[in-house]
């Protein structure tokens, strides 16, 4: 028997019978799920792991535990709880769909996909998932985890992210996802494709021996799962020159609030400057640091300068904690704190 001639609620039974023993249970945001907590997490897990994600959860349900309560917060406060986090646009978004679901739905956030999907910063997975694991109704879901999961049980060829195969998969998934007349829990069903891709079906090392689905998965039959999904063309990662000043005095360090949109947007930084001013030496130099973004390295030089900016403040040592500083940015001041004395 195939993939394709497993029956649907065959494979969603298995599946559930494996994710009750051998599932994941205890995360937080599982406990008393709501859709602010589900859109919470599932903003915060994009592109980011769930070690990871844990502790900036918790924080986060205590100093925001209501959608009404981060709409009322001021973007620093946001940003600043989200400093470390990366990928700053989803705080951004988080925000705004807070706003929104208080400005236009009364805080009560809709029942139903497309009035889900309204909501800025929700697409089609987060809708799904809130709709699984808050209301636990008919919720689609197709993330990283289920990409992989699908493309290697059904033996699917091609670029994941592309189109076609991005359409086949959300096919897959509106199929095989309980609907509203079965008895099976829309709940469980969504946590577990998202365990067994996140620990079973895993991207390097599959643990194909143990999976409940082994008969009837394609990629095992073919001998094959070392290849699906056809793996992404290795791109070469650029390295990209920047100079940021440093100005001190009084013991308090300028910075600039850069813009909204774009890298490390609506975050404090140091002064970016336009080129290397060649009139400073390298003797000079502050300090050096690098880091990488998804589609570049950066290689900074940090070095004294006294500009200022329309959009730029002062800052002592203290209030650095109420402000959102990316990561690279924060270490590198931590690191040279001592040298917040009049510039010295």
């Amino acid at each position: 028997m195939t993939a394709s001639q497993l029956p649907v609620t065959d494979f969603q039974h298995q599946l559930l019978a494996w994710a009750n023993t051998q599932g994941r249970h205890d995360l937080p945001w599982q406990q008393s799920p709501s859709p602010y907590s589900v859109l919470v997490s599932e903003i915060m897990l994009q592109q980011t792991q769930v070690a990871t994600v844990i502790p900036y959860f918790e924080r986060w349900m205590v100093s925001f535990p209501t959608v009404e309560i981060l709409a009322a917060a001021d973007e620093d406060q946001v940003m600043a709880h989200w400093q470390g986090l990366g990928y700053y646009s989803r705080a951004r978004n988080l925000h705004k769909a807070a706003k929104y679901v208080v400005d236009n739905c009364q805080g009560q956030f809709p029942a139903d996909l497309a009035g889900l999907e309204a909501i800025p910063g929700v697409g089609r997975y987060t809708a799904g998932a809130i709709m699984s694991f808050a209301y636990d109704g008919y919720g689609p879901i197709v993330d990283g985890n289920v990409k992989r999961l699908f493309c290697r049980f059904f033996a699917i060829e091609g670029q994941i992210n592309s189109s076609k195969v991005v359409k086949q998969l959300w096919q897959l998934a509106e199929q095989y996802t309980p609907t509203t007349e079965s008895a099976l829990s829309n709940r469980n069903f969504a946590q577990a494709l998202l365990d067994m891709g996140a620990t079973l079906c895993k991207p390097k090392n599959p643990d194909c021996a143990v999976c409940p689905l082994q008969q009837h998965c394609q990629a095992l039959r073919l001998d094959r799962v070392s290849e699906l999904p056809t793996p992404k063309p290795k791109k070469v990662i650029p390295v990209k020159p920047a100079w940021f000043g440093w100005a001190v005095a009084d013991q308090k360090i300028y910075l600039v609030k850069r813009p909204s949109e774009g890298i490390w947007g609506g975050l404090w930084c140091l002064p970016e400057l336009e080129q290397n001013p060649s009139q400073v030496s390298e003797s000079k130099a502050v300090g050096r640091f690098r880091h990488t973004f998804s589609h570049y390295k950066l290689a900074a030089e940090v070095i004294p300068c006294s500009q200022t900016h329309a959009n730029g403040q002062w800052f002592d040592h203290k209030s650095l904690a109420s402000i959102g500083l990316p990561k690279p940015i924060k270490s590198f001041i931590e690191k040279h704190l001592i040298d917040l004395s009049d510039g010295a």
